[in-house]
């Protein structure tokens, strides 16, 4: 990689706790962010490369979950794993104010307040997974176990 990747929040976040990671960087000039081609521009198996998804639950609190990118949100069973009676999905529009970041790089960790986050069990099965770096075109590698720790997450059962 010939220029130094520029540091995101997150970036610094995982710095701060000392937390190894590997950034890995990807084209989005093609305006392709979803998940699944991300996981295809970075070379990875769709089921390891996580998307962070923002809701808000019936109380008007925030809640992050991450899933597998081909994988999608059980908003009944996301409701379950925080407590809330129903949660929504946050719109696009909200994203920014709410978390410092913008669809496509949104990253669990380093966002502008802690919320309550919920990552999908399955991210146990790997030795590494990938999340946004908190920026697009940007992901950062890193185990489970330090994901769960840096986004101060627990695991749930979230997805259909």
């Amino acid at each position: 990689m010939s220029q130094k990747i520029q540091k995101t929040n997150a970036m610094r976040m995982l710095e701060t706790l000392h937390i190894d990671y590997t950034p890995h960087e990807y084209d989005c000039g093609d305006g392709a962010i979803d998940g699944v081609s991300v996981a295809k521009k970075t070379g990875q198996d769709p089921d390891r490369v996580f998307k962070t998804l923002v809701t808000q639950g019936a109380s008007k609190a925030f809640y992050v979950f991450v899933i597998p990118v081909a994988a999608e949100l059980d908003l009944k069973k996301a409701a379950k794993s925080v407590g809330e009676k129903s949660v929504a999905m946050l719109h696009v529009a909200d994203l920014l104010k709410t978390t410092g970041y913008i669809r496509g790089g949104c990253s669990p960790v380093g966002m502008k307040k802690q919320f309550v986050t919920r990552v999908d069990e399955t991210a146990e099965l790997y030795d590494t997974v990938m999340v946004s770096g908190g920026k697009q075109g940007l992901q950062v590698e890193l185990a489970p176990a330090d994901l769960l720790r840096a986004a101060q997450a627990e695991t749930a059962d979230l997805t259909f």
